[in-house]
């Protein structure tokens, strides 16, 4: 019979503290994601308030001077530039100037514009249609038929599913039925909505055209293959049509849109890009400045600091209690933004001083860099380098860029030093640009004339790099007037 036995061990572990985890996920936020979790911590802890320095608050802090006891309850490892560190003030004199009404509008009588009635909201592309079926006299059997098909178009303008599935799916409504509604649908705006495939939706477009199609709707229904090749020798030939007339043809059709139904994505609205840290030049150096706007400021509420400066009592503990776990909270998030903005500052401190000449003379003369040179320079962990780089963008004197635009792999230019992989990419977007349109650059072409340039690649690199830039390979380039 064996008995028990008592035993020390040593080791070492890792232990993701939740402040930690909430520090990595500040890292992680984009600008817009950041202001919202602010906003939410505003509301949902007391603690916390919202602050704008004034003339008068800072004539206050002068005269009132630190409080000791309130210094003892904040973090003292938080830098001179801490709003929590804010100096005491009469809590009830701060209610009463603030529970003054505001100053009426000096315009009169006249109502004071609320915006929110005049912002608009997109039209989706089954309310689009859902209103031309409401106004297109169907009786009432008509008008369902035409709302079932138009619940099963997707937001590209596609049926997406077969009207067997979906007679089979309704009571009553056979595919006979749903055949007969779907040109009444081919109708509607956009041209091309409730096609079942390219073709179709081609077909559609053609048919909305103001002029004669005969040819038009052979080259669709007969050489779609060819077009996506621009064989248009093929085309001519079995068509037994002048090779010009055939290029005109198929620009036409290259003007239809394949995806009619984008025009109403919701995603289709435009975003602009708010940037989280700004670079400028002053003299002969680069200036870096953490972008604050839109970011709310907070600090600890001077009230809820009293309340810990109070005698305990056995009715005041469990408050007491519960502000002291808030003020934590509070303090711990403070501290994670501010690590998050010292983070960004000392990253984009390090890019200016690695991307010199790209900031003086463009993208073109952008260096190869990889994360471990920023994480070494800042002594930093790469992983930290890569969370606070990404969706975080940089003004600068030559555009609006992502972080991670400045980290590239480096290729061999032939003469001992190496070239960026984006200065390539830039490179070859040029090549292509002013080449011939009747004789594009084949990839092997580009490769050569890179060679000449003194940089060595592959074939396949520079075919890898004009998708990334999602330019076609040269037979699908080629104009042949």
């Amino acid at each position: 019979m064996s008995g028990l036995k008592l035993s020390m061990k040593l080791s070492q572990q890792l232990r993701m503290t939740p402040q930690l985890q909430q520090a990595i996920k500040m890292l992680q936020l984009t600008r817009l994601e950041l202001q919202t979790t602010v906003r939410k911590e505003l509301e949902e802890n007391p603690v916390l308030e919202e602050y704008q320095e004034t003339v008068e608050d800072d004539i206050a802090d002068r005269k009132e001077g630190a409080n000791d006891e309130l210094k003892a309850v904040e973090d003292r490892s938080l830098d001179d530039q801490d709003p929590t560190k804010q100096d005491e003030m009469d809590w009830q004199n701060y209610l009463d100037s603030h529970s003054k009404p505001l100053p009426s509008h000096t315009g009169g009588s006249e109502e004071i514009m609320n915006y929110e009635n005049i912002i608009s909201t997109t039209m989706s592309l089954k309310d689009h249609l859902d209103w031309q079926a409401s106004l297109a006299g169907f009786n009432e059997e008509e008008e369902e038929l035409a709302h079932l098909i138009i619940d099963q178009i997707n937001d590209a303008g596609y049926i997406s599913t077969s009207l067997e599935e979906i007679a089979a799916a309704e009571e009553g409504v056979t595919v006979k039925d749903l055949e007969e509604m779907l040109p009444f649908i081919h109708e509607f705006d956009p041209a091309g909505v409730g096609a079942r495939d390219l073709k179709e939706c081609l077909l559609i477009q053609a048919a909305h055209l103001q002029e004669d199609t005969h040819d038009l709707v052979h080259i669709i229904k007969n050489h779609l293959p060819d077009l996506e090749k621009r064989n248009y020798p093929s085309i001519a030939k079995t068509m037994k049509l002048d090779l010009q007339i055939v290029v005109e043809l198929c620009d036409l059709i290259m003007s239809l849109d394949p995806k009619p139904g984008k025009a109403f994505a919701t995603g289709a609205d435009t975003h602009y890009i708010s940037p989280d840290v700004y670079v400028h030049k002053a003299g002969d150096e680069y200036l870096v400045s953490l972008n604050e706007e839109g970011l709310p400021r907070l600090r600890v509420s001077n009230l809820y600091k009293k309340l810990l400066t109070q005698e305990k009592t056995a009715e005041s503990k469990e408050t007491q209690d519960y502000v002291q776990d808030k003020l934590r909270s509070a303090m711990w998030l403070i501290k994670s933004i501010q690590q998050r903005q010292r983070t960004i500052f000392r990253v984009t401190e390090s890019i200016v001083k690695y991307q010199r000449e790209f900031f003086d003379h463009g993208p073109q003369h952008i260096k190869p860099m990889i994360l471990r040179d920023i994480a070494n320079d800042i002594e930093m962990h790469e992983s930290t380098v890569s969370r606070v780089t990404t969706n975080k963008y940089v003004h600068t004197p030559q555009g609006i860029f992502e972080l991670k635009y400045f980290f590239n792999s480096g290729l061999d230019s032939g003469d001992g030093d190496t070239i960026a992989s984006s200065s390539v990419k830039l490179k070859i977007k040029e090549l292509i640009a002013n080449e011939d349109p009747k004789k594009p650059l084949s990839d092997q072409k580009l490769v050569d004339i890179l060679k000449k340039d003194g940089l060595k690649i592959a074939r396949r690199t520079v075919a890898k790099y004009r998708d990334a830039l999602k330019i076609l390979p040269s037979s699908k380039r080629k104009k042949y007037f």
